[in-house]
């Protein structure tokens, strides 16, 4: 599969601006790299990270467009900010456009941008994979989430979250708009209960 993967990145790279599609390289080997980690299929790890920002080369108001064409459910959130549509439009593009049937590949590109709760190693991956690979820029925290990610899977992306969750109230408060997807919020309250859960636990013993 690694062909098809290799194919899919030759289209991505006709489809994308150039500095988009260099990000996706990223994605797609650090991705691969985690997979390999986690003993997660690396094919199946490598399309995901070809194709998350597959619909990422049209403006945000031409990716609420193409939501309402193909019947894709769109949020308030969303609809204020339909940048934030990428990823479900991805989803499916990837699936009609690029011929990808198995569901973990298309659940790890829709949820990509946002998380979601209790989502499986790929997704994990995939999400991590968008925000740590080597062509993001530094911000705090990046470079503990980077050595975190191959050490422990869940405690890098409850960082990630973190971070996420942080900069997106800073943002709100400096714009007064509401820039939170619900899953995001749902997503970071999931993972920080678990942490804690665990912790208490192990402090248990």
């Amino acid at each position: 599969m690694q062909e098809e993967v290799e194919q899919l990145q030759v289209q991505m790279q006709d489809l994308l601006p150039k500095k988009r599609f260099w990000h996706t390289v990223g994605v797609r080997y650090t991705a691969e790299a985690l997979a390999m980690r986690y003993d997660v299929d690396i094919d199946q790890a490598g399309i995901a990270g070809v194709l998350h920002d597959c619909a990422k080369y049209m403006t945000g108001e031409k990716m609420y467009e193409k939501c309402l064409k193909y019947q894709i459910a769109v949020t308030e959130v969303e609809k204020n900010n339909p940048e934030l549509l990428h990823a479900k439009l991805g989803a499916y593009f990837a699936e009609h456009k690029y011929g990808i049937k198995e569901p973990g590949i298309l659940s790890a590109i829709r949820w990509h941008t946002t998380g979601k709760e209790d989502m499986s190693p790929l997704e994990q991956i995939v999400f991590l994979a968008d925000y740590i690979e080597p062509h993001r820029k530094r911000i705090p925290g990046l470079e503990e989430i980077r050595r975190m990610a191959f050490v422990d899977l869940e405690e890098a992306v409850y960082l990630t979250m973190k971070n996420t969750v942080s900069y997106l109230e800073g943002q709100a408060e400096k714009t007064g708009k509401k820039l939170f997807d619900p899953a995001t919020q749902a997503a970071y309250r999931y993972y920080e209960a678990k942490r804690k859960k665990a912790m208490k636990d192990n402090a248990g013993k």
